[in-house]
């Protein structure tokens, strides 16, 4: 069950991940509809390969590079991502449910559609995501860096922004329930301030969100 936060929003259930004694990933390259199960791909280059449609179950992906790998429609279940790097890394429409995705740096990842449930993404960085149309649920955007991100007709729930900075965020069309942003380092929106409705903020971020409200709605603002 979903906890109640301070402001009667949900909060977020974060994944309870605990990982069995894993077997050492024995190489030879990612499978479409490949299945990985209680695996650890430690340092492994998985730049350019294809797992599309591969499942993911009981893994940990520690210090990967991902540039250009193909996990469309991929499955990461009960998994853990620590010190991921990459550009154009390609999980539209994949399922990720149960994950942790620490200290990431990331560039472009795509995960339009895709479908995020009780994850929780600590600390890194990751550049121009392209969430649009994703369905985010029980997730958590704690220390870390997110510029740009593309929430275009992304629905959002119980979503929380821990000492995150959101800088420039685009949610034009986007759906927003329970989502609390009070605890974010900072919050920028490029586009969208009308989706914002499903969202609680603080005194001082509504403060620093004033002129870009007034600007959109028309409001002169005259000393």
């Amino acid at each position: 069950m979903a906890r109640r936060a301070a402001g009667g929003v949900k909060g977020a259930r974060r994944p309870e991940v605990r990982l069995p004694s894993l077997e050492p990933f024995g190489g030879g390259g990612l499978e479409p509809d490949g299945d990985y199960d209680g695996l650890g791909f430690d340092g492994v280059d998985l730049g350019g390969q294809d797992g599309s449609g591969a499942r993911f179950m009981d893994c940990a992906l520690t210090g990967c590079a991902l540039d250009g790998t193909r996990l469309r429609h991929a499955r990461l279940l009960d998994s853990v991502l620590s010190g991921v790097r990459g550009v154009g890394t390609d999980l539209a429409e994949a399922t990720l449910r149960d994950v942790e995705l620490t200290d990431a740096r990331l560039g472009g990842p795509q995960l339009h559609g895709a479908v995020l449930e009780r994850v929780r993404i600590r600390g890194g960085k990751i550049d121009y995501p392209n969430l649009r149309t994703a369905r985010l649920r029980d997730v958590v955007f704690e220390g870390c860096v997110l510029v740009e991100p593309d929430f275009d007709g992304a629905r959002l729930e119980r979503v929380e922004f821990v000492d995150c900075a959101l800088k420039g965020a685009d949610l034009h069309a986007a759906t927003l329930v329970d989502v609390d942003l009070r605890a974010a380092a900072s919050v920028e929106i490029s586009s969208g301030l009308d989706r914002l409705s499903g969202a609680v903020i603080s005194p001082a971020q509504l403060l620093d969100l004033a002129p870009a409200l007034a600007a959109q709605w028309g409001i002169r603002v005259e000393g």
